[in-house]
């Protein structure tokens, strides 16, 4: 059996996010969603709230609703050893995407043996990354057509809640 970890701060998770899982879900027997705390990036909702909505996301279409998502506690290899994974699975909407990930994926490799699978991003799905969302959102924006059900409120919500504490 062939498992695959998809992992990823998830900040928010999007339509893109979720493409790239069920294209994972064709190639392995098995997929797991790794959410991840990102110490370089300011994140904007909880990690258990990230972990709910993709859980939510999952367990709505068809194609991923036998995909689990859990919290990766530390170093992503360290998790695929935990879920048995010999795989890391990562979307590449560009060139810029191909330049950051190369090095982790070569670092995974060099620290475990696990490889990393690139997928390119549906091109209907290119623009959409979770920081591009959180700016249209900010900007009072639509992004329900970004995200999967779910995502848009608890993103609007989380802002306000920022606001209002960035306010107080």
């Amino acid at each position: 059996m062939t498992v695959a970890v998809c992992p990823g701060s998830f900040d928010p998770f999007t339509l893109g996010h979720l493409d790239v899982v069920r294209r994972a879900r064709t190639l392995f027997d098995v997929v797991v969603v790794g959410v991840a705390r990102n110490p370089g990036k300011s994140g904007l909702l909880s990690l258990d709230e990230r972990v709910r909505l993709v859980r939510e996301a999952l367990a709505a279409d068809p194609a991923t609703a036998d995909v689990r998502a859990e919290v990766v506690p530390g170093l992503v290899v360290d998790f695929c050893r935990d879920v048995g994974a010999t795989a890391i699975v990562k979307g590449l909407r560009g060139g810029g995407d191909l330049d950051a990930e190369a090095p982790m994926a070569l670092m995974n490799r060099h620290l475990t043996g696990v490889e990393t699978v690139f997928v390119t991003a549906d091109p209907a799905l290119g623009h959409v990354a979770s920081s591009l969302v959180k700016d249209v959102a900010r900007h009072g924006g639509p992004i329900e057509d970004l995200v999967p059900g779910g995502v848009a409120e608890a993103v609007r919500a989380a802002l306000a809640a920022q606001t209002g504490r960035q306010g107080s």
